[in-house]
């Protein structure tokens, strides 16, 4: 139960709603508590003919009355519970999205998707059912039993309640027993959907290479090995609710027996009347189903514990990358930029990605940088963005650390294009503007100007509020690198960064898109990541990675003046461009 300790400030700011349904459902057991000894004397009053008519019909409005009652309370006891419940899923829900923005980008490259989507769904669900149902259901257990144990030894025969409690203990020790077992299964069974849910997204992004492979059947026999999986888990779980939930069924019909034979003998010798005993059949169904009941809300809060467990996991996570102590109250950065002995791993146990790094790029400069495959390149413009820890006086903006700049001033003032885009599953303005502020549609035209991909957009149906599909797979691989670049020009950034981020275009695309940037990146810092001598020709300064560490530097002209990778692409590159213009 301390996983729910967490919770406790939800409950102090909601206590009136819990505290109006608690009152609600203890009234409401009392009402109820009371109707079987209502019940008794009429049953009573029938037999033994001593029942005036007057009395029956009061008999029928008190009846009446008390099932109105019975409405009103149960509603206030429902929304108490169960509608402040769904507050709770509510706030969780936004609470776990949030902290899961916030968290590192390291954190999901050892976490999958759609473990994290069972988390904000199923957990999160199973944590409201035990607080609705299962809150209700301990409070109406607790109350209702100690009511109708009270009534039937104040006005029917303590006797007869303790044989019919004689199941009792046993109840409890199956509750006991059982209790662990129910939650360490719903674990299982959290984990096993999440694994199935994971199979099934992996295969739903990735429909286009499951196709081309011709690996449908595969991918088949592999979510059927996760559904299996679920199947069995959700199964194991089945076999152990059923053996519980029979075991205490068993436990209630001995009781009942007990009160038949035992209660019967009381009738026949009129130590007890036939109202009495009527009236005790249903309270004893009052006693034992509380203790049945129990056994319902333990299976419950041990599944809401499990669940709660694994997202109080994710919760106490901390983001890798925060804002120090010491951060410097800055608003703007102009781009100098300035990367000295800069060493990074990605972890203790690796090789560097980079090694003793030394970059200057002054205001307004472009640099470029080129390297095979796995260089280093991106991990310099992530490090750039501090996505990632950065080692304490290695890079420097406007001359203040990096780890002293607020996260939030750093990445305002950097418009970045990675070289995997990512689109969201909307309307190509929203995509571009990604924004909640309303962004004047001119400015977003603008911007896609830039990018070359304005006369596309409005060859569309709908023009810029074509909807695009999921990671905007209604566009071409170049159509959605130049709406990534168009979203980073309408930030109007002091430091642009270009990641490779016209790969998927050709030469002509991309030396027309260079030109409409020209302009735009004349005063501002900028750093283009490029595998193609085109794009970078033109740059202040170039930089040639290999295995992480800075081989060549100098302009164009510079680097083709010496022998080295540069050297080496540009001719390549040459010469294909010749066997395409022969072609």
């Amino acid at each position: 139960m301390r996983e729910y300790l967490v919770l406790k400030n939800f409950f102090i700011r909601h206590k009136w709603p819990y505290i109006i349904g608690a009152i609600s459902l203890i009234m409401l057991d009392f009402v109820q508590a009371y109707i079987p000894r209502l019940m008794g004397n009429i049953t009573d009053g029938l037999k033994n003919r001593t029942m005036p008519y007057d009395q029956l019909i009061k008999y029928v409005f008190t009846v009446l009355a008390m099932a109105i009652i019975i409405f009103v309370l149960r509603y206030f006891w429902r929304m108490g519970f169960m509608g402040t419940a769904r507050w709770l899923e509510y706030e969780m829900r936004r609470d776990l999205f949030s902290h899961l923005l916030i968290l590192s980008p390291d954190y999901y490259n050892h976490h999958k998707t759609g473990d994290l989507m069972a988390h904000a769904t199923n957990d999160i669900q199973a944590v409201r059912m035990s607080i609705a149902r299962g809150m209700t259901n301990l409070m109406d257990t607790i109350v209702l039993f100690t009511t109708s144990l009270i009534i039937v030894v104040k006005t029917i025969n303590l006797k007869l309640a303790l044989v019919g409690l004689i199941p009792g203990p046993f109840m409890f020790i199956i509750v006991v027993i059982f209790g662990r077992k129910i939650r360490e299964r719903f674990r299982r069974v959290q984990e096993a959907f999440a694994n199935m849910t994971d199979k099934a997204e992996e295969n739903i992004m990735g429909i286009r290479v499951v196709k081309s492979y011709v690996q449908e059947k595969g991918e088949i026999k592999k979510f059927d090995k996760a559904n299996m999986q679920n199947f069995e888990a959700n199964m194991a779980m089945v076999r152990l609710s059923s053996i519980f939930g029979s075991s205490m069924q068993i436990l209630s019909a001995i009781s009942t027996v007990i009160v038949i034979i035992y209660g019967g003998t009381l009738v026949i010798n009129k130590t007890i009347t036939l109202g009495d005993f009527v009236a005790f059949n249903s309270y004893i169904g009052m006693l034992l189903g509380p203790l049945t009941s129990l056994g319902w809300v333990v299976n419950i809060f041990q599944r809401g514990s499990a669940s709660m467990k694994r997202i109080n996991t994710i919760m106490r996570t901390k983001p890798e990358i925060v804002d120090s102590p010491d951060v410097v109250d800055v608003k703007e950065l102009k781009g100098d930029i300035k990367i000295q002995n800069l060493t990074f791993k990605y972890a203790e146990d690796l090789e560097p990605a980079l090694k003793d790094i030394n970059i200057e790029i002054k205001m307004g400069k472009t640099l470029a940088v080129v390297g095979r495959t796995g260089c280093g390149k991106s991990t310099l413009a992530n490090l750039l963005l501090h996505l990632y820890k950065v080692p304490e006086g290695t890079i420097f903006i406007d001359g203040i650390d990096i780890n002293k700049i607020p996260l939030k001033t750093l990445r305002e003032n950097i418009g970045y294009v990675p070289q995997d885009t990512f689109l969201f599953s909307s309307t190509i303005k929203e995509n571009i503007a990604f924004s909640p502020d309303d962004i004047p549609l001119e400015k977003i035209q603008y911007a896609a100007k830039l990018a070359g991909i304005h006369d596309e957009i409005m060859g569309f149906k709908d023009g810029y509020d074509t909807v695009l599909g999921e990671r905007g797979v209604t566009l071409s691989g170049g159509q959605k690198q130049r709406t990534a670049i168009a979203r980073a020009v309408l930030k109007n950034p002091n430091i642009l960064i270009l990641d490779d981020c016209l790969s998927a275009v050709d030469a002509q695309t991309e030396e027309q898109i260079l030109r409409n940037l020209k302009e735009f990146m004349k005063n501002r810092t900028s750093i283009i990541i490029s595998h193609r001598i085109s794009a970078v020709k033109d740059a202040d300064e170039i930089i040639v990675l290999d295995e992480g560490k800075i081989v060549q530097r100098g302009t164009h002209e510079e680097l083709l003046a010496t022998e080295g990778f540069y050297k080496e692409l540009y001719k390549m590159q040459q010469l294909e461009e010749n066997i395409n213009t022969e072609e």
